[in-house]
């Protein structure tokens, strides 16, 4: 019997590769339960995939495993990991995707995960991670090979100094989400590459005008730049990673 929920974070978006890596996951543990986080993570996008993940692991009940997948350097030396936690246990590839939420609940242990020498040197998703999680759900840990790797060779962190902070993520609503807290303040200035432009503060997106963007502070807690039924992102030139001041 399935003794923890798995909960999948990936960029694969509404492929096969999902429902592949769900099938791994059953066969090894078949009364798994198994939540999707996302799979929209803009592909490659290793930093959009570490915000999210951090802004919401805390989210899901305590013993959850995550399964989390945005892999570029899939099949190359990058290690593949399993990180335990004070609350949670997270399985990925050792590229800065989990480290900040991990470091984030407290990092008890982390080990490498052997990689089966049948596996496919570019879905790693699929022949290590989700088989890792199911087998670890399952009952199986000594099946998984783990070594003691004792710390994460990529510690990824997102850059905020001041008022000056990154983007973080584009949703699919197209707001273009920071990591930059709000001040008391209605009226902002923001500043990123030639963007230089003064944007209000409303309360949710429909108080927000007509035509041009604005500010919101979003269901995270950080700024968001915003249109009123349109997508921001098609406005201005911004992409996830971007720096980005807001004062």
């Amino acid at each position: 019997m399935a003794e923890a929920m798995i909960v999948l974070l990936t960029d694969f978006g509404q492929s096969e590769y999902v429902g592949v890596m769900r099938g791994v996951i059953y066969s090894h543990s078949p009364n798994a339960q198994v939540v999707d986080l996302t799979h929209s993570i803009t592909p490659q996008s290793v930093r959009e995939g570490a915000w999210v993940l951090l802004m919401t692991y805390g989210n899901f009940p305590k013993g959850c495993i995550f399964v989390s997948v945005v892999d570029p350097g899939v099949g190359t030396e990058r290690d593949a990991v399993l990180v335990e936690t004070e609350n949670y246990v997270h399985i990925g590839p050792d590229n800065g995707l989990v480290y900040p939420a991990a470091s984030d609940d407290g990092i008890r242990a982390v080990y490498r995960i052997e990689v089966p020498e049948d596996a496919s040197s570019t879905f790693h998703g699929r022949d290590v991670f989700a088989r890792a999680g199911g087998l670890l759900d399952a009952g199986e840990r000594g099946l998984l090979n783990l070594e003691g790797k004792g710390r994460f060779d990529v510690e990824m962190e997102f850059y905020q100094e001041g008022r000056s902070g990154e983007v973080v993520r584009i949703d699919r609503f197209g707001n273009i989400i920071t990591n930059i807290p709000p001040m008391e303040k209605d009226e902002y200035m923001v500043r990123a590459g030639r963007l230089e432009a003064p944007m209000g503060l409303v309360k949710s997106y429909g108080f927000g005008p007509r035509e041009g963007a604005f500010l919101v502070v979003g269901s995270y807690g950080t700024l968001e730049i915003a249109a009123r039924n349109a997508e921001a992102s098609r406005m201005l030139p911004l992409q996830s990673g971007d720096r980005i001041s807001i004062e």
